[in-house]
């Protein structure tokens, strides 16, 4: 009805929170996949001009902090410590 009122892409958002979900279960390598998942999405939408120029800031800083977030994030890593 009102589609100037649509701030955030539905298809990206629903990508973050399968990560938020994943990232609070501690499901390290489904995060990552979810990651990858993001960023083809996104860049997807800009190569189809999807987004308008706030929303491409809004989520290339999503994209960046999440990438530093989880640059190290994975199990390979995890010390066992029992």
């Amino acid at each position: 009805m009102f589609p100037f009122f649509n701030k955030k892409n539905s298809e990206l958002e629903t990508i973050l929170q399968k990560i938020q979900i994943n990232q609070s279960n501690n499901y390290k390598d489904a995060a990552q996949e979810n990651l990858k998942e993001f960023q083809k999405v996104f860049e997807e939408c800009l190569k189809t001009n999807q987004l308008n120029e706030k929303q491409k800031e809004y989520y290339k800083k999503i994209l960046s902090d999440l990438i530093i977030q989880m640059k190290n994030y994975t199990h390979k890593d995890q010390k066992v410590t029992w």
